[in-house]
């Protein structure tokens, strides 16, 4: 899918970096089909270094030599950089986009020409190949493009193909989501200290079991309603905890949480 074909990533930090190394991983490419760009000399440096790739500190120079552009910038710099690039892209290029809350139709009206867009929204447990991205295609993504930006975030995790209209939802939920989840995670470790193991201990079962317990929902295919009432027995401990979870609005708080998050990337970049 990708032979002869430059990828440029615009913006190498450490998202720009797991996207690489994941295409390396899964040898969907070579290394000397990348080029790769940053705002500082150092992290070039460090780039070239660690895996071996051309780079430069000018995009407008990685796009020309590309066929596949990645932007891996912060949503406020995304204006900035597609200026920087919009006279080189071609309708032969596609444009892949990281960024949160910034619309392919933003995007297309900075380019400016037919050019291929691509919106995603990946999360960070893609650092360790166990991500989730939702995928969006912008007026003139093909279902080949489609499949190209599939294939690159399919090394990283797992891949959703999505309306556009759900994107900023996306982010409240599984963009924003680990973070809620690693507040849990710390609570059951703090409770696991509390009735007597070491926090080593409750840092390894606690981890293990919300690994297991996603993991559950993911390969049985089951409603998670269904696969808590397993755990379930009557007159057990785990309804007396379920109990607490209940009385304590968990359920209620984790909801208006990802609403607010949803609520908040809408509000990010106007596009």
């Amino acid at each position: 899918m990708f032979d002869n074909k430059r990828i440029a990533v615009l913006g190498a930090g450490k998202l720009g970096e797991a996207l690489i190394t994941g295409m390396l991983d899964a040898e969907v490419v070579s290394r000397k089909q990348f080029i790769a760009t940053a705002a500082h000399k150092e992290r070039l440096e460090q780039l070239r270094a660690k895996l071996d790739l051309e780079t430069t500190l000018s995009n407008s120079e990685a796009v020309k030599k590309a066929h596949l552009v990645l932007l891996c910038v912060k949503p406020q710099t995304v204006e900035e950089v597609l200026r920087q690039i919009a006279d080189d892209l071609t309708p032969n290029h596609i444009v892949i986009s990281v960024a949160a809350s910034v619309t392919t139709r933003f995007i297309e009206g900075i380019i400016n020409k037919p050019v291929p867009v691509i919106r995603t929204m990946p999360n960070t447990p893609c650092f360790v190949k166990k991500g989730m991205t939702a995928i969006t295609a912008g007026t003139y993504a093909t279902p080949d493009h489609m499949g190209q930006a599939r294939k690159i975030f399919d090394a990283i995790g797992r891949t959703l193909i999505l309306d556009e209209r759900h994107m900023d939802a996306v982010t409240g939920l599984s963009a924003s989501g680990p973070a809620f989840v690693y507040i849990i995670i710390e609570s059951f470790i703090e409770a696991g200290v509390k009735v007597g193991l070491t926090r080593e201990a409750a840092t390894q079962l606690a981890a293990q079991m919300v690994l297991g317990a996603s993991s559950m929902v993911l390969e049985t295919g089951e409603h998670p309603a269904k696969l808590k009432d397993i755990v379930t027995t009557p007159a057990g401990c785990t309804i007396d905890g379920i109990l607490e979870l209940e009385d304590g609005g968990l359920r209620v708080t984790l909801i208006k949480a990802v609403v607010r998050a949803t609520q908040r990337a809408k509000e990010l970049v106007n596009g």
